[in-house]
């Protein structure tokens, strides 16, 4: 299962978005058109997971300590916002209105592919923090080994 690029997308009045059509046929193969959307670990975007990837990390992050804070906090957002849903006949899914209000996501959003999941952001906002990572990136003292070492 492989999500890439970005793509920019229409959510309706209901709060429907069209999944890109390049992946509806992923969807449906690898999950029966089935994923969960919930609130990513900072807060400031959805993921949306085919349900089969969310269960694998779910299990990981309910194993996590429930007495660490920072534990505590990832799996109220993350697992008790969590949310199933499910492509339509037109390829859309529903993003529940509790998970839209909190990102403040309204009618132009940036769906951004991640590998093995989704991440769906008020296109305002993506275009700003990508800006401000953009520049960011200038700065290689803040990389860990393990991505100096990475050659792209």
């Amino acid at each position: 299962m492989l999500f890439r690029g970005l793509n920019s997308i229409n959510i309706d009045a209901k709060g429907r978005m069209a999944m890109p059509a390049r992946y509806r046929e992923i969807i449906e193969r690898h999950c029966q058109g089935k994923m969960v959307v919930t609130i990513e670990e900072e807060g400031e975007s959805l993921v949306i997971y085919p349900i089969i990837e969310f269960e694998e990390i779910q299990q990981k992050v309910e194993n996590l300590s429930s007495f660490h804070p920072v534990s505590k906090r990832l799996k109220r957002l993350f697992i008790g916002h969590a949310t199933d849903v499910e492509l339509d006949g037109s390829g859309r899914i529903l993003i529940p209105p509790t998970l839209r209000a909190y990102v403040g996501l309204d009618k132009k959003a940036a769906l951004i592919g991640q590998g093995k999941k989704l991440e769906l952001w008020d296109e305002d906002l993506w275009n700003v923090k990508r800006d401000k990572w953009l520049k960011e990136t200038n700065s290689s003292a803040a990389l860990s080994e393990e991505l100096q070492n990475l050659s792209l």
